[in-house]
């Protein structure tokens, strides 16, 4: 157990405390179980060391991954146990898929039922599903989901800009004073830039360590998922994981389309019924987005339209020359669904919360395709400020 603590403390003291994601306050640390999910990438693990860091060094806790050595003839359960005896009360559990036993959830359960004052922050692939299996974790464990940087979170990690979140309301509402106000704030600088360069290298926070590599650190990121934490999560075995690829690699192509369901199960190699399986995986890798009708059940049937799940994916499987029209789909479709239902819609692009219609496009873009719809909105790339029900699309970036 001492080597764990020493791995714990070696990591601690390279944290950095600098900028800090949008769930650190809306985590409730103090609840005795819960998880935190989220894609390879994203920041789980520099989230749970930088709470550790500035909350509990007065306290004793420890930090642990799952798919470390010292777990392969050691249990989860057992290391809680030796916790309590010595008085540490806050363990954070990372890598919960990779746990060599497959028993974390029943392990999690139980230490939760016996140990009433320990306090457990599990945390893993956004793959995982951690109500499933024969372990009653719904009620006891809350679920966090950390999503990729959002715009406003880019412009504070550049030294930019420091932005509270808006909500949805806020930004209809109020769009032409918010526009106005912000553009002020950056003085010499010009928004427009700044969300482009997001667009194509800010999504993840680790393109601080490195921009001129980092997409092609992404693309072997997504190879990673596809090949570890995919097989990990579902027991996958390896030919359907090559399936998986084949079946991105087409999406990435052709992203965003309306799928024949058909033609893609024959070119991908799997059966009709099996494919919406197959893009559902996809779906809670945080790989793509599925965009569905919102009358049909979530994991039913055909989507309407796949997108890759964010911008920095798009360029990073398709190359660097992203057709505009579907990067600017593909942000505002990642932005909004971390926070609200996304389906789609007749005549815009997007219904969002079942009420607000959507057209995204260019500066150039009139309301044409949705006039006379009430509460209806148009999302314009490469525009300052925002003008009646013509919202600048960067302004999407900023909801949390």
């Amino acid at each position: 157990m001492n080597t764990l603590f020493d791995k714990h403390n070696k990591q601690l003291v390279k944290v950095k405390s600098g900028q800090i994601r949008y769930m650190m306050n809306e985590v409730d640390w103090k609840d005795r179980l819960f998880a935190i999910t989220g894609a390879r990438g994203t920041g789980k693990t520099t989230l749970i060391f930088q709470h550790i860091k500035h909350h509990l060094q007065g306290e004793k806790a420890l930090y642990v991954s799952l798919d470390d050595i010292y777990f392969t003839n050691h249990r989860l359960v057992d290391l809680a146990e030796q916790l309590s005896l010595n008085g540490v009360y806050h363990l954070f559990v990372d890598e919960v898929h990779k746990y060599p036993y497959g028993t974390w959830a029943q392990e999690l359960k139980n230490i939760y039922d016996f140990y009433p004052e320990m306090h457990v922050v599990f945390s893993g692939s956004s793959i995982l599903q951690i109500y499933r299996g024969n372990a009653d974790l719904s009620r006891r464990a809350i679920h966090y989901e950390l999503r990729g940087l959002s715009f406003r979170e880019y412009l504070a990690f550049e030294g930019i800009l420091q932005l509270k979140p808006l909500s949805l309301e806020d930004i209809l509402q109020h769009h032409q004073n918010i526009s106005v106000d912000i553009i002020e704030q950056l003085h010499h600088k010009k928004i427009i830039p700044l969300f482009h360069q997001y667009l194509k290298t800010g999504y993840y926070p680790y393109y601080l360590e490195n921009r001129d590599n980092y997409l092609q650190r992404l693309a072997n990121v997504v190879n990673m998922v596809l090949e570890s934490d995919l097989p990990a999560v579902e027991r996958i075995e390896y030919p359907t994981v090559l399936k998986m690829k084949k079946l991105l690699g087409i999406i990435a192509t052709l992203s965003p389309f309306t799928p024949n369901m058909t033609e893609l199960s024959n070119n991908v190699g799997v059966t009709r019924v099996n494919l919406p399986k197959s893009l559902e995986y996809l779906e809670r890798a945080r790989l793509v987005g599925l965009l569905r009708d919102k009358n049909k059940m979530a994991t039913m049937g055909k989507p309407e339209k796949i997108y890759l799940d964010n911008t920095n994916i798009a360029l990073a499987l398709s190359g660097t020359h992203a057709d505009t029209g579907n990067m600017r789909e593909t942000f505002f479709f990642n932005q909004l669904r971390a926070k609200h239902q996304v389906n789609s819609t007749a005549k815009g692009d997007f219904l969002v919360d079942g009420k607000y219609m959507f057209e995204v496009g260019g500066a150039s873009k009139t309301f044409r395709q949705i006039a006379n719809i009430p509460e209806s909105y148009l999302a314009v790339d490469n525009t300052e400020y925002a003008t009646r029900n013509r919202i600048p699309l960067w302004m999407f970036g900023l909801m949390y």
